[in-house]
């Protein structure tokens, strides 16, 4: 599957989220979004990244946006990672992996020495039009959170 770009109508997610409730792309529509793609719940970096876009929640509500996280892991399991750290954004579970697959965010990852296939930490702003307005690949957590909140003040 080619690589997902800049200008390209984003690929519909369908996807249980840990509020409750069902996210479907589509019915965004008009409105930015933000789906950020990690690798798994309650991890150090995972964690920091959560909690910086929780923080900038009320900033990219005001702006109209809508920030969702998305990794392989269940409801459950996000549920306890929401209110271990009180986190504010939605997740999303992608156990099988239909949203991380069409994002092209399941990629060969290197620990250690050791290759194996993991979720490449992404961040994907689609704008209002529906289109990949920016897209974050290799995520540093560090002022990530506030350069996509720039990037949606700047659509």
């Amino acid at each position: 599957m080619a690589e997902i770009q800049v200008g390209q109508i984003a690929p519909n997610v369908e996807l249980p989220t840990d509020n409750g409730s069902h996210l479907n792309l589509r019915e965004l529509a008009g409105k930015p979004v933000v789906l950020y793609f990690y690798p798994q719940d309650d991890t150090e970096t995972c964690t920091a990244e959560a909690i910086e876009f929780s923080r900038l929640k009320p900033d990219f509500s005001k702006a109209g946006a809508v920030v969702i996280g998305i990794s392989p892991d269940s409801i459950k399991k996000h549920g306890k990672f929401r209110a271990k750290y009180k986190l504010t954004v939605d997740l999303a579970a992608d156990e099988e992996r239909a949203a991380i697959e069409a994002y092209g965010v399941w990629t060969e990852k290197l620990m250690f020495g050791r290759k194996y296939m993991g979720v490449e930490r992404s961040t994907f702003l689609i704008g209002p039009d529906g289109k990949i307005a920016k897209i974050w690949r290799k995520v540093r957590i560090k002022g990530h959170a506030d350069a996509v909140l720039a990037a949606v003040l700047a659509l």
